[in-house]
């Protein structure tokens, strides 16, 4: 049976600029805020950490950094997938020879693979290493989503840990579940379908929104795993407007605008990511505001 890499939340974790450098001592800030909160795995280098935009020198230091900083409290998941088996392969290598405890891997981008295709690339990536292996279904942005049967023929690997799943298909969830064995593990990488997810079997969720309540992403998780989902559901309710606003513009343009609007100084966004129209600026801030996280009409600027 394969162990779950952890339940609960995990933080898709902002990566901190500052001078077109990554600052790692705010970073390691962050990484605090979010242990202290009860956040159950600190995912790096992905999506949301801007990892696309980042050199290997700058990926892998500040992946060594955040293996060093957790110094194993939680797992550290690490953003390894590129849409060149080759290089996901390289980069999943070194990601484990720098210490993470899991690998994430999206479907390639722009290439479009057939099914077959993202069977082979996974079964590759997989077998360069024995970390263990989350795969990431993210349609939105790759342009290809992994159907039900292919998680299936790729539950049978045993370093296939299970998937982040954002696909925000809930019948194909189903149908997953109902395809893949016991042991093969479902994230929710939607923070609106957390409770949805959790209660077809899912262990928890990869989320963007934990960069700011770390608190509540781990209660509404737990919640779900206590199989209070009366509870639960009151709770992802009460969260939809805040998730809204974190999705106003591309991730991570509004989380990382609010945690500068919070002053945490996360930095600026990198090319071509830019910071987020006025009109969405407002509704960021007002927002924080609502959830009483910024006083009205106060915050640094951005």
């Amino acid at each position: 049976m394969r162990k779950p890499l952890f339940t609960g939340s995990g933080v898709a974790i902002v990566t901190p600029f500052n001078n077109e450098t990554v600052d790692l001592p705010v970073l390691g800030k962050l990484i605090d805020f979010q242990l202290e909160n009860g956040t159950d795995a600190i995912v790096v280098c992905g999506t949301t950490g801007e990892a696309t935009t980042m050199t290997y020198h700058e990926r892998m230091r500040t992946i060594e950094f955040c293996v060093e900083h957790v110094n194993g409290r939680v797992p550290v998941i690490a953003g390894s997938g590129s849409n060149s088996t080759e290089i996901s392969a390289a980069l999943s290598r070194d990601a484990e020879r720098a210490g993470a405890d899991g690998l994430l891997l999206v479907t390639p981008y722009y290439n479009k693979a057939t099914q077959q295709g993202l069977v082979r690339h996974y079964q590759v990536i997989a077998d360069a290493v024995d970390t263990p292996c989350i795969l990431y279904n993210v349609p939105s942005r790759t342009g290809v989503a992994i159907a039900p049967e292919t998680y299936a023929e790729l539950a049978k690997h045993p370093n296939i840990n299970g998937v982040k799943e954002a696909g925000g298909n809930l019948g194909n969830i189903q149908r997953t579940r109902n395809l893949c064995p016991e042991d093969f593990s479902i994230w929710s990488g939607n923070d609106d379908e957390v409770v949805p997810i959790c209660a077809l079997g899912g262990l928890g969720v990869i989320s963007v929104v934990a960069n700011i309540l770390p608190a509540e992403m781990h209660a509404l998780v737990k919640l779900c795993l206590d199989n209070d989902f009366a509870s639960a559901g009151k709770l992802q309710l009460y969260l939809k407007d805040f998730c809204d606003a974190m999705f106003c513009e591309v991730n991570p343009i509004p989380v990382k605008t609010a945690l500068n609007l919070l002053d945490w100084r996360a930095g600026d966004l990198r090319l071509p990511l830019c910071p987020p129209s006025g009109a969405n600026l407002a509704r960021i801030r007002e927002t924080l505001v609502k959830y009483g996280l910024l006083k009205a009409e106060s915050g640094p600027p951005v």
